[in-house]
């Protein structure tokens, strides 16, 4: 039954390629199309599901060996990378709920989708995405884990960006896909410090040896994967990014940000247990951020004005209940807390279409009178805190400013060095030409403009500076050339370009990042 393991991502991406390759030799397309599509992934997911279950009831009964290796699939030097699969425990269990829900969302993404522009699309990512999240589950090793968590980025920037010729969509779809990069860069550098201090990228292996990790290096590993999963179950300050992801279709905005997908980071979290029980610090950092998470959601939540908001702010705090729970050491409630949430919202957020024919009738709740008159409060959270404008302050305006004088950089430096050839709009494309340039052309700079005085003071001053002058131009420039003394005040002119440009805040990005990898480096 071990076995099962492999079948049950297979499937899904066999259907994703299925519908693809049909699309694009245009077999399937258009209406008439619309069943193939939706059988194909329907009957692929849904006995992906049933293998699921059966590999569950297996694991239960005591029938699974507990990982199965389905062969090697890398081998450099002391690295080995094997095609393995987790097929007992809380593992086997995610897999057999994620796939229940994505058996349900196929279903109603059927109706729902229906002569919509990109229908096959849909499908194509959604089956992909099925296919990754299943990986990441079931994967026994941090290799396979990361694969399907970057599959599960991509298809959920497609599916965001899914009305592509609207610039909200595919902006909001950017912002998402650049702040979970983020997380990525702490998921692959927890991946590098793991298998130098402990030889290994297995799940198990790792977990097994955790006892004989000393605390600071199981610090360092633990807050590696603690950002990644801040990232990706959208804890402060990455919280802002699932506001922005609604902008899918509801039934991607289901399956992605309320019953699957969202629930990574705390899976993976949950997953390496034992070496955060050996870094006391980060499982307070991982309580602290899941707790404020959760009150900056309550409060925000209480001022949208549309359901999906509603319903992603409420996710949210939800997950940063979890993140509290496993900082706290109650793992086992944090698991049982995942599955409820994933069954509720994923139906939550299938229903919200239907909200205001659900209402009716319903009353809604007014808000608490201790902070309905705290009108600072009330601006706060309607802005959600202004995170994003402090984000853009603080990270993406610095960086796009650190671009911008690389791309001078390399159009004005690199370009004439090297010779390569520029459009006529921009400067001189080598040095040769610049030269020419410059002695083809009279300077800007007029050096008797600042020498001329008035009055007597200043005659006496003009005087003596003639007289330097001409001292300069008989002894000093004819010794040595004009071009010296121009390249001599070109590099002062540099000099102080340079000084003025290191004191800019984005360059501080830059600073931190030369001193932190040279810290990890010794």
């Amino acid at each position: 039954m071990d076995a099962l393991a492999v079948l049950i991502p297979l499937l899904p991406l066999m259907a994703a390629a299925i519908i693809g390759i049909g699309h694009l030799f245009g077999q399937i397309m258009g209406e008439r199309g619309e069943r193939t599509t939706s059988t194909i992934a329907t009957w692929a997911i849904t006995i992906s599901c049933f293998l699921a279950l059966a590999l569950l009831g297996s694991g239960l009964l005591g029938k699974n060996t507990g990982v199965f290796s389905a062969g090697e699939w890398l081998h450099s030097g002391t690295l080995g990378i094997q095609v393995n699969f987790i097929t007992t425990g809380f593992s086997t269990i995610l897999a057999a709920l994620f796939s229940i829900l994505l058996v349900i969302v196929t279903r109603f993404s059927i109706n729902y989708m229906h002569r919509e522009p990109g229908f096959h699309r849909f499908f194509f990512i959604l089956c992909l995405f099925s296919s990754a999240m299943l990986v990441l589950v079931l994967s026994g090793n941090a290799i396979g884990t990361f694969i399907g968590w970057e599959i599960a980025g991509l298809c959920s920037y497609l599916l965001i960006s899914y009305a592509y010729d609207r610039p909200v969509a595919t902006l909001n779809a950017t912002r998402v896909f650049v702040t979970n990069r983020i997380g990525d860069a702490g998921f692959i550098l927890g991946v590098g410090v793991t298998y130098l201090y402990t030889h290994t990228v297995d799940w198990g292996s790792l977990n097994s040896v955790a006892e004989r990790v000393t605390t600071p290096t199981a610090t360092v590993i633990a807050l590696c994967f603690a950002v990644a999963a801040f990232a990706k179950s959208v804890q402060l300050p990455f919280t802002p990014w699932l506001g922005r992801a609604m902008e899918g279709p509801t039934p991607s905005s289901a399956v992605f940000y309320g019953a699957v997908m969202v629930h990574a980071g705390v899976y993976l979290v949950i997953l390496l247990e034992p070496i955060f029980e050996r870094a006391p610090a980060v499982m307070i950092l991982m309580a602290i951020v899941g707790l404020i998470t959760a009150i900056y959601s309550f409060v925000v939540g209480l001022t949208q004005t549309d359901v999906k908001s509603s319903l992603c702010f409420a996710t949210s705090g939800q997950l940063g209940l979890m993140f509290l729970e496993c900082g706290l050491g109650l793992w086992q409630l944090a698991s049982w807390h995942l599955c409820a949430h994933a069954i509720v919202r994923g139906y939550q957020v299938l229903t919200a279409p239907s909200l205001m024919h659900n209402v009716l009738g319903n009353l809604i709740k007014p808000v608490s009178r201790d902070i309905a008159g705290i009108r600072w409060l009330y601006i706060a959270s309607i802005q959600r805190f202004w995170l994003d404008p402090i984000a853009d302050r603080t990270l993406v305006r610095p960086v796009h400013g650190l671009g911008r004088d690389l791309g001078y950089f390399d159009d004005h430096i690199v370009d004439r060095v090297m010779g390569t050839p520029a459009r006529t709009s921009l400067s001189i494309s080598s040095l040769v030409q610049l030269e020419k340039k410059i002695l083809g052309t009279q300077s800007e700079y007029d050096p008797k403009e600042f020498s001329r005085g008035h009055g007597l003071a200043g005659k006496l001053f003009q005087w003596t500076a003639d007289l330097f002058n001409w001292f300069e131009d008989r002894l000093v420039l004819r010794g040595i050339g004009i071009d010296a003394i121009n390249m001599g005040r070109d590099l002062g002119y540099a000099a102080i370009k340079f000084e003025k440009l290191i004191l800019k805040p984005r360059y501080l990005v830059v600073f931190v990042a030369v001193v932190l990898l040279l810290a990890s480096a010794i």
